[in-house]
């Protein structure tokens, strides 16, 4: 069974934006699109800078550093310079309206056999 933790409220993450947050020790983005909300690991696989305080743009995710853009909804990368993927995390809402919270499940998902639930 899968484990989850609240990462943070929903209202703290502007839309087509990303929030850093810690859970268990691992660096986490919670990213909110318009095609719901993805956590994803936050260490670009390429440079150790965190995706968070990159651009967010429809389900993919900018490292400011460099300009490579990972999938939010699998971590793979999109452009170079990354190559490797960045792990991604399932994630359920729970609450309504302001009490809305992002729960981030404790390990990554397999993205070869699993999508992520919105």
């Amino acid at each position: 069974m899968t484990e989850f933790v609240v990462a943070c409220r929903l209202a703290d993450v502007q839309l087509n934006g990303a929030v850093h947050v810690e859970l268990n020790g691992t660096p986490i983005a919670v990213a909110h699109t318009a095609e719901g909300v993805f956590a994803i690991r936050d260490v670009c696989s390429h440079a150790d800078v965190r995706l968070s305080e990159g651009e967010v743009d429809g389900c993919a995710i900018e490292c400011w550093l460099h300009g490579s853009q990972f999938d939010l909804r699998t971590g793979s990368a999109m452009t170079l310079p990354a190559i490797a993927a960045v792990p991604v995390y399932e994630v359920r809402l729970s609450g309504e309206g302001d009490d809305t919270v992002v729960e981030v499940a404790t390990t990554p998902i397999d993205v070869t056999s699993t999508t992520q639930a919105q």
